[in-house]
């Protein structure tokens, strides 16, 4: 049985700096919705984002960058067709990835058959709410949309068989985060509420991740600190102005962080 371990700060600070020293050129094949707000989440911590879509170019420019992420919030056939394109390649080349099974579940079979089809490239991270990690395992869920209304404690089984069936690493993030390969497990505590309120936090957070596992030979770690600086930079935001400042505050937050530490 896994022991639960939690996440330190003394643990997150080297991937931290390494972000910021090195600047990972990060493949963001993403949701519509969220498409500014990750480019300047990216920006803050350090890394340079990437927006590279169209058939003809996603998968040669996965040899170009140090990460690629495939969040598929608002899948098409053709955004499907250069993602399967965009994860062969990075299959190929060895280059580190994230999926982001944005709302999978059994009333979308559409974009679940598409998440199931690139589990077969072997992602090296996935990151999702306990909803879609338990869909994404077959289970029943009880997600809302993008919402999930199951415990990321409920989903911790599900994602350690994932992690262990596909050789990867799986984030749960909500309340509190676990992140495991199945043998391991590490929670992160802290946050708040209003990163679930603020569009685009977890599709950012799984670009952050894809960033932090860039050039780290410990991407257990490097994942676990990429969701320690979301979380902490959530708790230092100022919301006293309500939600809009709040998401301005966040990615101030995240451009301080070593000073703030």
């Amino acid at each position: 049985m896994s022991i639960v371990k939690p996440f330190l700060a003394t643990q997150a600070i080297p991937f931290i700096n390494q972000v910021q020293q090195q600047r990972p050129l990060v493949h963001c094949m993403t949701n519509d919705v969220v498409q500014n707000f990750t480019a300047n989440i990216l920006l803050a911590i350090g890394a340079s984002p990437a927006m590279v879509i169209a058939e003809e170019e996603a998968a040669s420019f996965v040899t170009v960058a140090n990460s690629l992420l495939i969040n598929i919030g608002t899948i098409s056939h053709n955004l499907a067709k250069s993602m399967l394109l965009a994860t062969a390649k990075a299959k190929q080349t060895q280059t580190p990835w994230v999926l982001d099974p944005v709302a999978v579940g059994t009333s979308l079979s559409y974009r679940s058959d598409i998440a199931h089809q690139l589990l077969s490239f072997k992602p090296t991270v996935i990151r999702g709410n306990a909803s879609e990690i338990l869909a994404l395992n077959g289970q029943n869920a009880s997600g809302k949309g993008t919402d999930s209304q199951d415990s990321t404690e409920s989903a911790l089984n599900a994602a350690k068989t994932l992690a262990q069936k596909y050789q990867t690493i799986v984030a749960i993030t909500g309340e509190v985060d676990y992140v495991t390969d199945s043998n391991t497990v590490y929670c992160i505590t802290g946050g708040d509420i209003a990163l679930t309120k603020v569009t685009g936090t977890g599709c950012s957070l799984s670009a952050m991740v894809a960033a932090f596992i860039a050039s780290a030979t410990d991407r257990l770690s490097a994942t676990a600190s990429a969701c320690y600086m979301m979380k902490k930079a959530g708790e230092r935001a100022n919301k006293q102005q309500g939600l809009g400042s709040y998401a301005v505050s966040l990615i101030d937050q995240l451009s301080l962080f070593t000073s703030s530490l």
